[in-house]
């Protein structure tokens, strides 16, 4: 998708599934839902956490990568039962959204977003910024990524990325 070369557009309905998608991906992350974060993908699906750099050089390894719900299911049981980390949330802040008819059952997303962490000490800092090129499967409601990948705009990923952005 590029600003300059606009696609095919979709009409506001799809908009505003599209949009109600986007936040409920944001909400059930900030609201410690975990459990229902896989949902919101497709059966076969990507999901990535990569910076800009590699984004750009088409590498396809990144600090989080899932290719099905399972493996994103697994990632939140680990999360849950496995993994040790300082508790903490997340608030995301996303915006603006572009869609373009990417064929007649999918679209093409790109938003931006900006993450702030608060810890369990109640320390809070900006965490990520970037942007999320998302394929999304409009054939059905509820709509559902195929594919998400989050582009960090820099390169350092604190260690303490345990939840997913």
């Amino acid at each position: 998708m590029d600003a300059r070369n606009p696609g095919v557009p979709v009409d506001q309905a799809v908009r505003l599934a599209v949009a109600d998608l986007l936040a409920r991906y944001v909400d059930v992350i900030d609201e410690g839902r975990l459990e229902a974060w896989p949902e919101l993908f497709a059966e076969k699906c990507r999901y990535l956490i990569t910076s800009a750099e590699s984004f750009e050089e088409g590498l396809p390894h990144g600090v989080i990568y899932a290719d099905s719900r399972g493996m994103l299911r697994d990632r939140v049981s680990a999360l849950r039962e496995a993994n040790i980390y300082e508790p903490q949330r997340y608030r995301h802040l996303v915006g603006p959204i572009w869609v373009e008819r990417e064929t007649e059952t999918t679209v093409r997303v790109r938003s931006n977003f900006l993450v702030i962490r608060i810890m369990h000490t109640g320390d809070t800092m900006l965490f990520a910024t970037g942007v999320y090129r998302d394929l999304v499967d409009i054939s059905s409601a509820p709509y559902r990524f195929i594919e998400r990948i989050v582009v960090t705009d820099s390169h350092k990923i604190d260690t303490l990325l345990a939840i997913p952005l």
